[in-house]
């Protein structure tokens, strides 16, 4: 891109030197101008965010039943206003991570709530235990990655696990958020004699699945025009027509306040209206149990499921966060010969610390985003543009309330794209390798089958031991991959060991 055109009349804003020798803008060929658009485009590319985290961490009950604000999932208004905090919380943190970011990492990435971290919280974790011992289980995960990037352990880690099981995981978790998508939408749904079913009893009926559908259209037209912001324009579009047909048509919701089916064609979760402004609210922040998940565990095993379960997100939240700023500083041209990104070491501190803050804001760990490489591509070189971007997420933290007007059927879609963004890591797989495939094959299958992804990433490392165990290739393996697949095979024998026990 070339650079701005300075004139007497329009002059092209600058840095004074303290602030550009800070930053290096002039350093790494770029201008002020270039890093407030670049920031701006990275915002407007991933603030679907905060319509999609409230979606998947504000309409999940946890084992007691209650929502992520405490309410009970069956009290009347339960969702919307669960949905409303977690909307508010998660812009904050994004905003604060990012601009901190700017600031120290001196990088042009911004950070906020991890897609596939946040499922593996929503539909694994809280499962097992309260909201807030979930959460206190997404500090400690931070926790750990913090010393492993302090301590430089994080080198050791990335070697031992083959590149294949990391492609493998990230497919695998983004078959996950495709599936969630489908249901969120109706498009699959429970069924009498088949696990599930297209639609209503097979077809397609009713508004709210037209939603998706036009939704999806709008999602993948813009993308493929190349067009910033593809994601949040679907989701805002969908939600305008699913406003107005809601408004005329009066469809209603599909369950009623006891969470029984009354209407299978009406709105999945909340029904989208017109609703007043409110000041965010900002009630999750600190809601955290930092001892209450194991504390309250039942045994050893269920001890040890913990543990196996803040690993998963240690390893997922790890790996996609090395993945990520390569590919951003690599959009850049900003590698080394080594091909690592300048300020490495404070760009991986700040991000290990915003797995605390996401688990601290009840929000889930906030990683770096993919999403950076758009600001990076209209010019983006330093940390200004994550600055201008946390700046455009503290702002979005007064239209939060808005979310309650967003359907399931709406953000469906950027949900269900979101797999098809991570389906791109299956080519790093050698399918053609029993030593690769199987084990990749397992994790990827595994994850949206059992419901679970830390089922498929289990099952995918056992795998990956014995079968090269079998070939008489134990050697070859580093011994963290022996720890980690005798740990899955702990995990997995929880049943019998507590049977054994009892």
């Amino acid at each position: 891109m070339a650079n701005p055109v300075t004139t007497t009349a329009n002059p092209a804003p600058k840095l004074n030197k303290t602030l550009d020798d800070w930053f290096e803008v002039t350093k790494r060929g770029s201008t002020l101008g270039r890093e407030i658009r670049g920031g701006l485009v990275t915002f407007f590319t991933m603030a679907y965010i905060i319509v999609l985290n409230p979606i998947i961490i504000g309409t999940v009950p946890d084992k007691a039943g209650n929502l992520i604000n405490g309410m009970p999932i069956t009290a009347p208004g339960a969702v919307v206003a669960s949905m409303g905090a977690v909307a508010a919380a998660t812009a904050l943190i994004a905003g604060i991570m990012t601009i901190i970011m700017g600031v120290y990492g001196r990088f042009p990435i911004a950070l906020a709530t991890g897609l596939g971290l946040n499922a593996l919280v929503a539909y694994t974790i809280a499962q097992k235990m309260t909201w807030p011992q979930a959460m206190g289980l997404v500090v400690w995960e931070g926790v750990l990655i913090t010393i492993l990037v302090l301590t430089g352990f994080r080198k050791a880690v990335f070697k031992a696990v083959p590149r294949s099981m990391r492609a493998a995981i990230s497919v695998g978790i983004g078959l996950f958020i495709a599936f969630i998508g489908l249901v969120d939408a109706g498009i699959v749904r429970k069924a009498v004699g088949t696990p599930v079913e297209l639609g209503i009893g097979g077809a397609l009926k009713g508004w709210p699945i037209a939603i998706f559908l036009i939704g999806l259209l709008i999602l993948i037209a813009l993308f493929v025009r190349k067009v910033k912001g593809a994601m949040l324009i679907a989701i805002l579009g969908a939600t305008v027509l699913a406003v107005i047909v809601e408004a005329a048509l009066k469809i209603g919701s599909r369950t009623d306040a006891t969470g029984a089916v009354v209407n299978e064609a009406g709105w999945m979760l909340n029904v989208p209206a017109l609703s007043g402004f409110s000041m965010p609210n900002l009630g999750l922040l600190g809601r955290v149990d930092l001892f209450g998940g194991f504390t309250s565990a039942a045994g050893p095993a269920a001890v040890l499921g913990l543990l196996l379960l803040v690993f998963s997100l240690l390893l997922s939240d790890f790996f996609d966060t090395m993945g990520t700023i390569v590919a951003v500083g690599a959009e850049g041209n900003m590698l080394d010969d080594e091909g690592n990104p300048p300020r490495t070491q404070e760009i991986l501190v700040v991000d290990s610390i915003a797995a605390i803050a996401g688990g601290l804001g009840s929000v889930s760990s906030n990683t770096s985003y993919i999403e950076s490489a758009a600001g990076v591509g209209e010019g983006a070189r330093t940390g200004i543009a994550s600055i201008i971007t946390g700046v455009g997420f503290l702002l979005s933290l007064f239209l939060a309330p808005l979310v309650n007007m967003v359907p399931s059927e709406a953000a469906a879609p950027a949900l269900f794209f979101v797999g098809f963004l991570m389906m791109s890591q299956v080519v790093h797989v050698n399918w053609e390798d029993p030593e690769e495939g199987i084990p990749a094959f397992l994790t990827i299958v595994l994850m949206p089958f059992t419901y679970s992804i830390t089922v498929g990433i289990g099952a995918g490392f056992i795998s990956y031991v014995l079968i090269k165990a079998i070939r008489g290739k134990a050697r070859d393996l580093h011994p963290l991959l022996w720890g980690v697949a005798a740990a899955f095979v702990l995990y997995f024998g929880q049943g019998i060991i507590a049977g054994m026990i009892g």
